[in-house]
């Protein structure tokens, strides 16, 4: 573990413990960042170490990461990321309004206004992540990691100082993360990429590479993407088909092989996040409509009930 230099002494605490809580844990250990991952899921369980590997396109880091549950924390004083599912946000915010003081929330979570609930509770400081890398299992304790970029974070309520803290803070050579202005577009932007991948892979069964590999899936893509940039347009977002086009297949090509994570969460029979994706965008369109987005987060709905049975 080498030194922390970033001028931050701040406890980080991760909350989730899936492959993108994995991930970014790994990154901050060897970056000599105190670090503690927190289960969203369970709670009265004893602190335990967890060593995980992340594979890299080129290496292997590894990292010994502390593992705890939120009863064994009175406080959490420092910076507060999200990587839990979007869908137990109620959830937690009730839980953390009374630990997290003035502590900062960073949601690094795919979807539209997955901060709703904290705004409802008047945390003071709620920052967006869009994030800008791939995750999938390996094993229990190993994680595939791809970036295409450094994950921007902007703010909900805050200020710009606290927000250029956060990013210090959290960012690293392995994961890097910039300040985001716009974080807004960014947001949309990603709300309808993750439209794409979230719901037309599981239903294909196939990895991110499809639409780099296959016309007819980046037709598909595309009247997604059609439908859904008429919605943001409508709540004042500036995007273009090509913008959001382009991105698809750069994501599609640097995660060949990989799984979105919707595929992953049916293949192993959790709940997804499509009412935060698909769902979110049709219950934003005033004007526009979204039918063939509808009917893909429908389908995805269904797909995923039938895999509990």
């Amino acid at each position: 573990m080498t030194e922390n230099t970033h001028g931050t002494a701040k406890d980080i605490y991760i909350i989730g413990n899936g492959v993108i809580a994995k991930a970014l844990a790994v990154a901050l250990v060897i970056d000599g960042r105190k670090v503690t991952v927190i289960r969203g899921s369970v709670d009265q369980q004893p602190v335990f170490t967890e060593n995980i590997q992340l594979e890299m396109e080129d290496s292997t880091l590894q990292a010994d990461v502390t593992i705890s549950t939120l009863s064994n924390h009175e406080h959490l004083d420092g910076i507060i990321v999200l990587t839990n599912k979007s869908f137990g946000n109620k959830g937690l915010a009730d839980k953390l309004k009374l630990k997290s003081g003035n502590s900062p929330i960073v949601f690094l979570q795919n979807g539209l206004h997955v901060e709703k609930s904290f705004l409802d509770e008047s945390f003071p400081e709620l920052y967006r992540c869009v994030l800008m890398a791939t995750c999938q299992s390996i094993t229990k304790n190993s994680v595939r990691f791809r970036a295409v970029g450094a994950s921007p974070i902007g703010i909900i309520k805050g200020s710009a100082d606290a927000l250029d803290a956060i990013v210090a803070a959290l960012n690293t050579a392995v994961f890097s993360f910039r300040a985001e202005t716009a974080i807004q577009t960014v947001i949309w932007k990603k709300v309808i990429i993750n439209c794409v991948f979230n719901s037309i892979c599981p239903l294909l069964e196939i990895d991110n590479g499809v639409f780099h590999r296959n016309t007819a899936a980046l037709q598909l893509a595309e009247t997604v993407i059609k439908e859904c940039l008429a919605v943001a347009h409508e709540n004042g977002i500036d995007l273009t088909i090509a913008d959001v086009r382009d991105n698809v297949l750069l994501i599609s090509k640097m995660s060949d092989g990989q799984k979105i994570s919707t595929y992953q969460d049916l293949l192993n029979k959790r709940e997804t996040e499509i009412d935060t994706l698909n769902f979110a965008v049709a219950k934003a369109a005033g004007a526009a409509t979204v039918p063939v987005t509808s009917l893909l987060g429908e389908l995805i709905k269904i797909k995923s009930e039938l895999s509990k049975v």
